[in-house]
């Protein structure tokens, strides 16, 4: 399989991330992988979509570090994307919204293009565009979602507050817990800067606070609309805030412990399942809390690194090989 990375800016990719541990893993399996930066394409008078790409090579003794090290210093090769086998989507579009307005849409707008090319894409770009969204939680049965508002106008913010209470409020568009704010109840004092603060970066989301949520959320991996397990084990754990911070967000400093799947959870997935296939979502993570999906992760998820440390295996071969299989099924 001819596979490549469409990621953010292949100079700033982390070693320690879910993309490297993929491209390990596609390496591992005797696969040409490649990592394409959202500004290294280009589209000449020959029609075709090239790429000044980095191969990902993997060296017998290589950890994480070095392999990530010798993509970035490895120069870069013209590649002709339209004889790409497939595309794994992972540059995460809000890291690009503020500081490269111009990069954000294009994963999905070059994913398209290589679709119709015959290329097999993941996530399929045209759900993505959508999926990246926190509306997209909306198409989901309401059985399994927490009550929502989403909305630009303070007034409708404060009258959800005043009749849920205990809520939090959030960006549309968002990641890492950014811009997130716990509504302790009705008359929150200080709501009205929480809006300003939500509202500069668009829309908001407003969502009922839902019982255990101050003891973390889980993260769980999906693959083709079914939990992601290898060897036994399921690719889940649950996130644990630090302090007096309520978001668990690793990257907001909480931490990953190990998570039980239970009942509550297979029905959760059984009824995400149809839509997850339907729409094309081969890989994603979703956060829930107390039998409530609060985010679904389209678009770049991540915390492979908590899967491996915590249960000591790794999954990422599972994904590449299920990948392979897609595109070996495709006419």
């Amino acid at each position: 399989m001819r596979l490549a990375f469409f990621v953010n800016d292949v100079e700033t990719e982390i070693d320690e991330y879910a993309t490297t541990r993929l491209a390990r893993a596609a390496a591992q399996g005797g696969h040409e992988v490649w990592y394409v930066g959202v500004g290294d394409v280009e589209l000449g008078e020959n029609e075709h979509l090239m790429a000044r790409a980095h191969a990902a090579q993997l060296a017998p003794d290589d950890t994480l570090a070095t392999f990530m090290l010798r993509i970035k210093e490895r120069p870069a090769e013209r590649i002709v994307m339209d004889d790409l086998d497939a595309l794994f989507l992972r540059n995460e579009s809000i890291d690009d919204l503020q500081a490269r307005p111009w990069a954000s849409p294009l994963g999905v707008v070059f994913g398209q293009m290589l679709k119709e090319r015959g290329v097999t894409v993941v996530n399929e770009p045209t759900s993505l565009s959508r999926a990246t969204s926190k509306l997209y939680l909306e198409e989901f049965p309401e059985k399994i979602r927490p009550r929502s508002l989403v909305t630009r106008d303070p007034e409708s913010i404060q009258r959800f507050a005043d009749e849920v209470g205990h809520c939090v409020v959030k960006p549309l568009y968002g990641a890492k817990g950014r811009n997130v704010f716990m509504v302790e109840g009705p008359g929150e004092a200080n709501l009205a800067q929480m809006t300003e603060a939500v509202l500069q970066d668009g829309y908001a989301v407003v969502q009922e606070f839902v019982d255990g949520g101050e003891n973390g959320d889980a993260r769980i991996f999906l693959l083709d609309g079914q939990l992601l397990e290898r060897d036994g084990k399921t690719a889940a754990f649950r996130r644990v805030p630090t302090g007096n911070d309520p978001r668990a967000n690793i990257s907001a400093g909480g931490r990953s412990v190990p998570l039980e799947i239970g009942p509550v959870e297979r029905d959760i997935v059984e009824a995400m399942s149809d839509k997850l296939v339907a729409d094309g979502m081969f890989f994603v993570g979703i956060d829930v809390i107390g039998g409530k999906v609060v985010e679904i992760n389209a678009e770049s998820p991540g915390g492979m690194q908590s899967v491996e440390r915590l249960y000591d295996i790794d999954v990422c071969p599972t994904v590449i090989e299920a990948l392979e299989r897609r595109t070996k099924s495709k006419p």
